[in-house]
């Protein structure tokens, strides 16, 4: 608290429908020298909320009556709470909290409130960041250690069936970040390898050793070698079919181009092909790609890859890399990945999100989304769907434009 802040001062708290001119007149009917020391007001459902502390509070308190005149002409409930000081001061450990589901019940939410609570931090405010096509709201919260809470809610979230992401506060919410991605099953729906095993006939046998591999139960490079070997003899023409049925997963092309536009950069680092990667990348504007290259003679896939294995560990050399490229610290990632072979991306990031993963992997990563739309991601970052639309409408027109494209 300031050394002049005053001492006496005044609540006052007006509910009504919402309407143009309340905050004004509200305003107008305090004395010319009071000075406002906060102003606040939410509408839901076209109820109006608007709270307002001033000082001055002798002279704001001898004008009750005339107030409450007033309130009542306007069809206003005005409440006055007189005391002593100014808001409190914000306690250390600061964080943000997002709770996202298709649905939130209020025993949900009572069950989270408690959970923050018991672990002696206070929600201070609260926003919808989101209601379509999920609900998510965002808890501004102090007196938070970000560590225990990420752990104690990440269990909670499971047994709740929600999707919870823990952040901290401050600066370390805002500002240029790098996103990077894994591909299959992440940023697209498909397994790429599976969709060039299928001209093959092979591919309900690699989808098995592919599933095995993203649990975990499977060196991924080896299982990759395993899986391209069925390549053997497809014409390169082949790529050119796959890359045109490729289909990106729901909400990607939206992430994308909303953190491109907040100044943040994009990679996409996948145990997949670059010659699939490499062009979505190209036509989504994505900054960083890096995925296997595979081995071709004579005009068809020799069933071998060039080079290392892009594997777990070269998945977070990647991240690393790109970030101290980008002059970013490895607070200020993102990592979004499903299988196994993202692990080790996702714990080195600031932020690791299992996006639809493998149980493995929910167990491990910072958050989770259960929802089939990549844009979520956005509201962990603490990015509203309207701040999303508004740019949209602002901006030029996106190729990719379904609903949650």
């Amino acid at each position: 608290m300031s050394g002049n802040t005053p001492s006496d001062t005044v609540l006052l708290t007006v509910s009504a429908t919402d309407q143009p001119g309340i905050t004004t007149s509200l305003l107008q009917q305090l004395p010319s020298h009071a000075a406002v020391l906060d102003l606040e007001q939410v509408v839901v459902r076209g109820r109006l909320t608007l709270c307002v502390l001033t000082d001055q509070a002798e002279a704001v308190m001898a004008q009750r009556p005339a107030l409450q005149q007033w309130a009542g002409e306007h069809a206003l409930q005005l409440d006055l709470h007189d005391g002593r000081g100014d808001n409190p001061a914000r306690r250390p450990g600061r964080a943000y909290l997002v709770v996202l589901a298709p649905r939130l019940s209020s025993d949900t939410l009572a069950t989270i409130s408690a959970a923050v609570a018991e672990s002696g931090a206070n929600i201070d405010r609260i926003r919808r960041l989101a209601r379509d096509p999920v609900t998510a709201l965002e808890f501004d919260i102090s007196g938070a250690d970000v560590v225990q809470l990420r752990r104690t809610l990440s269990l909670l979230a499971a047994e709740l069936e929600v999707d919870i992401a823990v952040a901290p506060g401050g600066l370390a919410r805002r500002g240029r970040r790098l996103l990077v991605m894994d591909v299959d099953s992440t940023l697209i729906r498909d397994e790429v390898i599976e969709l060039l095993a299928r001209h093959a006939g092979r591919e309900q046998e690699v989808a098995a050793v592919t599933e095995r591999a993203m649990r975990g139960e499977l060196d991924f490079a080896e299982s990759l070698h395993e899986r391209v070997k069925t390549l053997a003899g497809l014409p390169v023409s082949v790529l050119d079919e796959v890359r045109s049925q490729v289909r990106l997963s729901p909400g990607a092309a939206t992430l994308v181009r909303t953190v491109k536009r907040l100044g943040y950069t994009v990679g996409v680092v996948s145990g997949g092909f670059i010659e699939i990667v490499g062009p979505l990348a190209a036509e989504l504007g994505i900054d960083h790609a890096h995925a296997n290259a595979l081995e071709v003679a004579g005009g068809r896939l020799t069933g071998r890859v060039e080079g290392a294995v892009v594997d777990r560990a070269e998945k977070a050399r990647r991240l690393r890399a790109w970030a101290e490229q980008d002059g970013l610290p490895i607070e200020r990632t993102v990592a979004v990945g499903d299988g196994a072979n993202d692990l080790d991306m996702l714990a080195a990031s600031g932020m690791g999100i299992a996006f639809n993963a493998k149980p493995v992997v929910q167990q491990q990563a910072d958050t989770t989304v259960n929802v089939p739309y990549l844009d979520t991601v956005l509201f962990l970052l603490g990015i509203s769907r309207d701040d999303i639309e508004d740019a949209d409408t602002a901006g030029a027109a996106d190729p990719y434009n379904p609903t949650h494209a």
